[in-house]
């Protein structure tokens, strides 16, 4: 496996592949990787001649400044996995050599960053399509690779691609979730003994969720989603929506044979996690 730090390396070695005939495949990361980042690097392995994975923790996503600071990174045992995989290019640049100068960029994605994570983390969403934008450049794959658990930040990704006419087609793959249904997420190295134990109370929350749907109202369902996580010590709420699964617009009622996504965001100790699940109520 390769691995390339330097931005113009990684742009000259993948204009070489490109005009080779080469399909490329690429999974952006923020390291840290577990599972889910694993099954995606297993797709693309399958389904491209080469196989990239950058990654670089982006400083302009994260609205948090401590955030960004306790963000795990563990480059040596992430490099190790990738190789486990049959990852072809390991892209690590320095944040100094993708910002050289502050960025003055300023991307609106109407509607859709209006709510759930684009409500709670402004600015997030900006440093999201900034980065990515910036990746595409430098790896200008044929296809790139998404986690559902991201849901929102997929939906960011491919209005960024039709957008801006990026000749990439994102795909997106399923949570993976540890036995106790806790959705895998690099943020779970920073949960201790109590607070792992809590976490998959998310998960919980969904599949209460998921019950009631068709039966309740959605107003109902909501408040039984917060009295549930109400009683967990270590979890604070911070919004439970259903949504259309493509617009992530929140609903007030839903219709039989409608899909829909339920998508949470809490507080476990000091770790803000993340989770969603896709729901057709024809299988409900």
């Amino acid at each position: 496996m390769e691995v390339i730090e330097r931005v113009d390396t990684i742009r000259e070695r993948m204009q070489t592949l490109r005009c080779s005939g080469k399909r490329i495949g690429f999974v952006p990361t923020m390291g840290a990787l577990h599972e889910g980042h694993l099954q995606l690097l297993r797709a693309s392995v399958q389904e491209n001649d080469i196989t990239v994975c950058s990654i670089f923790v982006n400083p302009t996503q994260f609205n948090n400044p401590d955030d960004y600071k306790l963000y795990p990174r563990t480059i040596e045992q992430d490099t190790e996995l990738l190789k486990t995989v049959g990852c072809d290019i390991l892209f690590a640049p320095k944040a100094e050599d993708v910002y050289i100068q502050q960025s003055l960029l300023q991307f609106s994605f109407g509607p859709l960053e209006a709510v759930m994570e684009g409500e709670h983390r402004p600015g997030h969403f900006n440093g999201v399509a900034t980065v990515v934008s910036k990746l595409f450049h430098y790896v200008q794959p044929h296809r790139a690779y998404f986690g559902q658990k991201d849901l929102q930040q997929v939906a960011i990704v491919k209005q960024l691609v039709t957008g801006l006419s990026f000749d990439v087609e994102v795909v997106r793959y399923p949570i993976v979730r540890e036995e106790d249904g806790l959705a895998m997420s690099s943020r779970n190295k920073r949960l201790d003994a109590k607070q792992r134990q809590a976490a998959p109370s998310l998960y919980g929350a969904l599949q209460l969720a998921k019950q009631q749907l068709g039966n309740k109202p959605v107003y109902s369902i909501k408040a039984a989603v917060e009295a549930y996580l109400s009683s967990m010590d270590e979890v604070q709420l911070e919004y439970f929506e259903i949504t259309d699964p493509d617009t992530l617009r929140p609903l007030t009622e839903v219709q039989p044979g409608q899909e829909v996504a339920l998508c949470i965001a809490a507080f476990v100790g000091p770790v803000r996690l993340i989770d969603n699940m896709l729901v057709n109520l024809n299988e409900v």
